[in-house]
């Protein structure tokens, strides 16, 4: 039967390894969240008004542990709450044991072809497993059996349904992975979860355009009450998946759809994470951390504004506390950006006016600026540390490099 949006809902049981659901909640300022059932992954809530978690997924050799471990760290530090690791080899599956035991945040087994290793990856302590019910081998005969053996870990799954690896019988159906035929994947495993007692599910339903995934998410949302995993799939190089990320995720995060994000990009890990992180702040769904507000480049400006921006990032890009600084480049709206920010400057006539909390503090020579912005934000960051006020997994900005076409 259908997982509808009844009122009538089976009492949630208790997780045993997961532990106890923490009761936590995460309101978007922009629309309601949609009403959504709770899931564990690990001691990660997903579901139910949770906060928005962020994942990633290593790119490193699974069978690598002391490799795939250090990812993994670093994908923490940079604000990760749980980590995916992929599961193609039997040296893959026999690796996961030592890295559920040393990671510090949940772990979830990719798994493709081979359901063996789904049930080796639960046996291993794995916090949740993701199956691809288009190219498992002989899926729902083994469905069941995975169900019961995640029902007796105490762990959840995830349903991923892949625009790329569409069932060939659905494909033909609908003609190719139109919203519609991805949803009916999705709706077809979860029902057979559902037959079984299963429920401690989420769903992915991921496309590479944007609009195709804002139509699938908005198709399966409007079907039950499932925890969802936003991603693009294959959204391309940093510049540009970033762009349709934060289009997908935003339309569908503005309208209350998703529980958990993933940003796919052909970029090192851990830049997926940063931009998730940051993409949840600017939505208004995690507190503001480090932020740095600087003017487009135009002809109002004395200074190079693009230069002076991108020093100070690459400068403050270790920062974590929740400072804002502002760079501005003219006196039209410098002055008044740089007192609003906690840390900022106004420049123009070969020279720039340095701000902390509103107040002129000095001026001094433009080749000045970057050096002393530095000085004064580390120096504010330090008093934040000091001060208890560093939230946890506070990340720092999102550096995107600036290649001047002169140079």
């Amino acid at each position: 039967m259908m997982n509808t949006l009844s009122t009538e809902k089976p009492a949630e049981k208790p997780f045993r390894k997961t532990g106890n659901p923490v009761e936590l909640t995460s309101e978007s300022p922009l629309h309601p969240r949609r009403k959504s059932h709770r899931i564990m992954v690990g001691s990660v809530p997903v579901g139910g008004g949770a906060p928005i978690s962020v994942q990633s997924m290593t790119n490193t050799l699974t069978a690598n542990v002391p490799a795939t471990l250090q990812q993994i760290a670093e994908l923490t530090a940079a604000g990760c709450d749980i980590v995916r690791v992929a599961v193609p080899s039997q040296d893959d599956a026999d690796a996961l044991p030592e890295i559920c035991r040393k990671s510090p945040v949940p772990i979830i087994a990719d798994i493709h072809f081979q359901s063996k290793y789904v049930f080796q990856a639960i046996d291993a302590g794995c916090a949740a497993v993701r199956v691809n019910p288009g190219n498992i081998r002989k899926f729902n005969e083994v469905g069941p059996s995975i169900c019961k053996a995640a029902t007796d870990a105490g762990i959840s799954l995830r349903i991923g349904v892949n625009a790329g690896s569409l069932d060939k019988e659905l494909y033909a159906k609908y003609g190719g992975p139109t919203p519609e035929a991805l949803v009916a994947s999705a709706l077809k495993e979860a029902h057979m979860f559902e037959d079984v007692g299963f429920h401690d599910f989420k769903i992915s339903v991921k496309h590479h355009d944007v609009i195709t995934m804002v139509e699938t998410y908005r198709l399966l949302a409007s079907k039950g009450d499932w925890p969802l995993h936003l991603g693009v799939t294959e959204a391309g190089p940093a510049w540009q998946g970033t762009i349709k990320s934060c289009l997908a995720f935003g339309a569908l995060l503005a309208e209350g759809i998703g529980d958990t994000i993933r940003v796919s990009l052909s970029a090192p890990p851990v830049e997926e994470v940063k931009v998730g992180c940051k993409l949840l702040e600017y939505m208004g769904l995690r507190p503001r951390k480090f932020d740095i507000i600087s003017c487009p480049s135009c002809g109002r400006a004395q200074v190079d504004v693009i230069q002076l921006a991108s020093a100070v990032t690459e400068g403050l890009k270790d920062v974590t506390a929740p400072i804002r600084v502002a760079v501005m480049g003219c006196i039209v709206n410098g002055p008044g950006e740089a007192r609003e920010a906690d840390l900022g400057v106004a420049s123009g006539n070969g020279k720039g006016q340095i701000f902390i909390k509103g107040k002129v503090i000095e001026t001094v020579p433009e080749d000045q600026i970057v050096d002393t912005l530095l000085t004064k934000a580390q120096e504010i960051a330090a008093q934040m540390e000091a001060d208890g006020l560093v939230p946890v997994n506070a990340t720092g900005p999102v550096v995107v490099p600036i290649q001047h076409p002169n140079r």
